[in-house]
């Protein structure tokens, strides 16, 4: 089972930022109802480790907090763009909750993600790099932002790469009050 820990955007967020996803021809743009925050990608585990994942994730506390996007970049950089996203402004709990997430899955006895923690909303892949293309869109979108939001759940999903692109499944929701109470949405 391919995992990873994600908090979902609220509706009306999901469709401002889809409203940025145009003017960039060849890139793959993510389908609105795939747009989260990533907070952990996991990758392939058993069903026993997925389950001592679960376990840890309703081990974090956390009350909710707010949120909100703002500017767009690329990664790695603009001179060789795979991926463009929608930035968030600085917060401090959600590097906590990230935190906490990662202990979780290291805990499980998943390696120790190398890279820093980069909050992002990804928005589309590149295959071939193109920076003539990618810099218009980057100058157009620089000052989008959208009105803060509250986070109170993130979720374990599943992933499933099929040829028209990945399907994300939630395995676990966990809400933010405190000590979380896991809601299981689909059990092994």
């Amino acid at each position: 089972m391919r995992l990873f820990v994600a908090i979902d955007l609220p509706d009306e967020v999901k469709q401002s930022v889809a409203a940025l996803c145009q003017g960039v021809p060849g890139v793959r743009w993510l389908p609105p109802e795939q747009l989260h925050l990533t907070l952990r990608f996991i990758g392939e585990v058993d069903d026993a480790v997925a389950g001592i994942i679960r376990r840890g994730l309703a081990e974090i506390t956390s009350p909710p907090f707010p949120l909100s996007l703002r500017g767009v970049g690329c990664f790695p950089s603009p001179r060789r763009p795979r991926v463009l996203w929608v930035g968030l402004n600085g917060n401090e709990p959600l590097k906590r909750l990230q935190q906490g997430v990662e202990a979780a899955v290291v805990a499980a006895g998943i390696p120790a993600e190398e890279r820093p923690f980069s909050p992002h909303i990804t928005l589309a892949r590149l295959r071939e790099h193109r920076e003539a293309e990618i810099t218009p869109f980057l100058a157009r979108n620089a000052s989008f932002h959208s009105e803060p939001f509250t986070v109170d759940t993130f979720h374990l999903y599943s992933s499933s790469l099929t040829p028209k692109g990945a399907i994300h499944r939630r395995e676990a929701s966990y809400p933010l009050a405190g000590r979380a109470e896991t809601v299981v949405v689909r059990e092994k």
